[in-house]
C-alpha cells in the first residue's frame, strides 16, 4: 500500500478498556520505522487529550496532545467559531479541561454539547438538555456513534441520545467528531499541509464501519477496517460499506506495507 501516513482510531483499535490490544505498540513502531507519519483520532469524550496522551505513552506509543485529534477538541473549535461562551457540557469531568475556554453551566447555555456519559445518563439529564435546546441553545454532537465495545459486550454510545434530542426538539445537531468531513480535515492538518491537499495518501485504521471507514473515505482518505472492538461480522455484511483493506487485528497492519 502506497501511503505516507496512518491515522489510528484508539478505543477498539489500539486498546480496549484501557488495555493495549496485542501488537498495537509494535505496529505503530513498525510503521514509523518505515518512515510513515502516524496520528491518532478518537470520538472518545470521556477524557482529555492529556489523559489520552498519558495512556498511549504508558503503552510505549510515543505521542503528544498535538498528535491526537479528538471530537472534544473539534467541538471546542466549532463552539469558538460560533462565538459561544456559555456551554452545557454532557461529558465526564475528566474531559472538562479540553473545554477550559468556555463557561460550563446549566443556566441559559448558548449550546448543549452532547458527548459520552456512559452509565451516567438518566431522564433528568436528557430532559434538562431537551429543555435547554427548546429554549434556544444550539445542539452540538461530539459524535453520533451508535455503540462501543465494553468488557462484557456492546454499550450504547452518545448517538442514540443525540437522536432522541433531535426527535423531541425538532432541531438537527451539528456533528463535530467522526464521520464529519471537518473532523477529518482537522486530523489531516496534524500531519501537515500536504495531507490536506492529498488525503488519498493517508490511511485511516479503525473498528467502526461508519465513522472510521465510510467517514474517512468520504473525506478522501483510504480506510482499513480492523476486526476488533465494536466490529461485528453480521453488521458489516449489511452495512453497504467497502473498506480499502481489512485485517483481523492491528498486529497485522504492517503486512499491508
Amino acid at each position: 500500500m502506497k501511503v505516507r501516513a496512518v491515522l489510528f482510531d484508539l478505543d477498539g483499535t489500539i486498546y480496549e478498556d484501557g488495555v493495549e490490544l496485542p501488537g498495537a505498540s509494535r505496529a505503530v513502531a513498525a510503521l514509523r520505522a518505515r518512515g510513515l507519519q502516524v496520528g491518532f483520532v478518537t470520538n472518545t469524550t470521556s477524557r482529555s487529550r492529556r489523559h489520552l496522551t498519558e495512556r498511549l505513552n504508558g503503552m510505549g506509543i510515543a505521542t503528544g496532545p498535538e498528535g491526537i485529534t479528538t471530537a472534544l477538541r473539534a467541538g471546542a473549535e466549532y463552539l469558538a467559531a460560533r462565538g459561544h461562551r456559555r456551554v452545557a457540557a454532557l461529558v465526564p469531568p475528566l474531559a472538562h479541561e479540553d473545554l477550559g475556554e468556555f463557561e460550563l453551566t446549566a443556566e441559559r447555555p448558548e449550546a448543549v454539547v452532547v458527548g459520552d456519559l456512559d452509565d451516567r445518563w438518566n431522564f433528568e439529564i436528557l430532559n434538562t438538555a431537551f429543555r435547554q435546546v427548546m429554549a434556544g441553545a444550539e445542539l452540538v454532537a461530539l459524535s453520533v456513534d451508535r455503540y462501543w465495545q465494553h468488557g462484557d459486550g456492546l454499550v450504547l454510545d452518545s448517538g442514540p441520545f443525540v437522536k432522541a434530542l433531535e426527535y423531541a426538539s425538532g432541531r438537527s445537531a451539528t456533528v463535530c467528531g467522526k464521520p464529519s468531513a471537518g473532523f477529518y480535515r482537522m486530523a489531516l492538518g496534524t500531519l501537515g499541509p500536504w495531507a490536506i491537499e492529498d488525503p488519498g495518501s493517508v490511511l485511516m485504521v479503525g473498528d467502526d464501519v461508519w465513522g472510521d471507514v465510510r467517514g474517512a473515505q468520504e473525506a478522501g482518505l483510504k480506510a482499513c477496517l480492523v476486526r476488533t472492538g465494536k466490529y461485528r461480522e453480521e453488521v458489516f455484511k449489511s452495512c453497504g460499506v467497502t473498506p480499502d483493506e481489512m485485517i483481523d487485528a492491528i498486529a497485522e497492519l504492517d503486512d499491508l506495507f
